[in-house]
């Protein structure tokens, strides 16, 4: 089937990797069908009026068999962290999604998943064990069904980066937890899009769980050092001893503009190492290089245009840092950060 005559379910189509996504397939041919939980608002998007429209809570029987009429493909792109509860949430729309592909025959799913740590099951925290749950729903669909686990994806408007971007920005000291040593394998947004264009193509080979990842492996801290690079700014970070996981987790929550229990399964999940799995890493078909750590945060932190990198207007507000009271004055940046961050706490207690 050509490209042209294919339609792709995109489920999830306005969170930060689905609207990096949807141009990507319109660029390449594909009719898309863009699905939100929300009454979609077209305007937001300079793709908007060249996808058809559906409302969509993934957990709705009814509204995902009408997302699924006519459909090749679905790229599933939906996650629940900002709320409490958000495993049983996930695990009943992989569930409904996955049953109602079955029924209607779509011969392809696609997931973007975590990378798992290799450690026992029991031992993987809230967030890994919801992912691993919705992929293993999923991938026992009669359909062909391809799991692609990433784990920090780097671009601006990315929740993974932003809580980088907005702790590196406000402390020039910054407190590292001593149990903070984990290595992370980040992904360029650029590269995990590609990932999953790759694997929604006719005749795509990518199959069950398969990790996806950059060149570069690193420590936590030395990814926090990277944007300090990046973003030409001096940061001293210094290794604390006895800060306990639930500390750590609401002290960060409390310092970024990101949802609370966002940030919070983000946080709890850094005990263990996030890199890709020898043997079961994917290869982009074309033979074409990966963006490393450095070009990366480059890209995010100067909003280079063109790239997935780049922020986009329809990325949520809280990716913006902005204190409209400092905009024109000559402030340290950590000062700004700090100023934005209040304004956006003042935000939330008047809305």
């Amino acid at each position: 089937m050509a490209p042209d005559s294919r339609r792709v379910l995109v489920l999830g189509a306005t969170g930060y990797i689905g609207s990096r996504l949807v141009p990507e397939l319109l660029d390449r041919g594909y009719l898309v069908t863009a699905a939100s939980s929300r009454q979609p608002t077209p305007e937001r998007f300079s793709w908007g009026h060249h996808v058809d429209w559906v409302r969509c809570d993934v957990t709705d029987a009814d509204d995902v068999a009408v997302a699924l009429e006519g459909v090749d493909a679905v790229c599933y792109l939906v996650h629940s962290l900002s709320s409490r509860g958000f495993s049983d949430k996930d695990r009943l729309g992989a569930r409904t999604v996955r049953r109602a592909v079955d029924a209607a025959g779509v011969g392809r799913i696609v997931y973007l998943s975590g990378l798992v740590p290799q450690v026992p099951r029991e031992e993987l925290s809230e967030h890994i064990t919801s992912r691993l749950e919705v992929e293993e729903e999923l991938l026992a669909s009669s359909a062909s069904s391809v799991a692609l686990r990433a784990g920090v994806v780097i671009g601006a408007g990315s929740t993974s980066f932003e809580v980088i971007r907005q702790i590196g920005t406000l402390l020039v000291l910054q407190p590292i937890p001593l149990w903070l040593r984990s290595r992370v394998q980040p992904i360029a947004a650029t590269d995990a899009v590609r990932a999953l264009v790759e694997a929604l193509e006719p005749g795509s080979t990518l199959t069950g769980a398969v990790d996806i990842g950059g060149p570069d492996v690193l420590r936590y801290p030395r990814l926090l050092a990277a944007y300090a690079r990046a973003a030409r700014l001096l940061r001293i970070r210094v290794p604390v001893a006895l800060i306990p996981t639930p500390v750590a987790a609401a002290g960060t929550a409390g310092l970024v503009q990101a949802p609370f229990w966002t940030v919070n399964a983000l946080v709890e999940s850094l005990h263990h190492d996030m890199v890709c799995r020898p043997g079961a890493t994917w290869e982009p078909a074309d033979g074409g290089r990966l963006l490393g750590v450095r070009e990366a945060m480059h890209r995010a932190v100067r909003g280079e245009a063109g790239t997935a990198e780049a922020p986009l207007p329809s990325d949520p507000d809280w990716t913006r840092q902005r204190a409209p009271v400092l905009d024109a004055l000559p402030a340290p940046r950590s000062v700004r950060a700090g100023a934005s961050l209040a304004w956006h706490r003042l935000r939330q207690l008047t809305d």
